[in-house]
């Protein structure tokens, strides 16, 4: 868009009544945010670091298991088993 086209649209932006105006911000605000696609961020392999503890080097089923054993004597002794 040209300089002039721009200025040539303020001025009729200008003499519209407040509740066109905020009609037509409400919308270009709504167009906008369609458009705008907020970048994503990609995870590097340091965030990850310590959110798993003490599974290096264990098969994930032998963890699920001993896991899952661990928990059920945990609900024994709650319930007095």
């Amino acid at each position: 868009m040209s300089s002039r086209s721009l200025q040539e649209l303020i001025k009729e932006v200008d003499s519209l009544s407040t509740q066109e105006q905020l009609r037509l911000v409400a919308y270009l605000a709504e167009r906008a945010s369609r458009a705008y696609a907020p970048p994503r961020s990609s995870r590097k392999w340091l965030d990850l670091c310590g959110m798993a503890p003490d599974l290096l080097g264990e098969d994930a089923q032998a963890w699920v298991s001993h896991t899952r054993k661990e928990s059920d004597e945990h609900r024994r002794v709650e319930m007095g088993d």
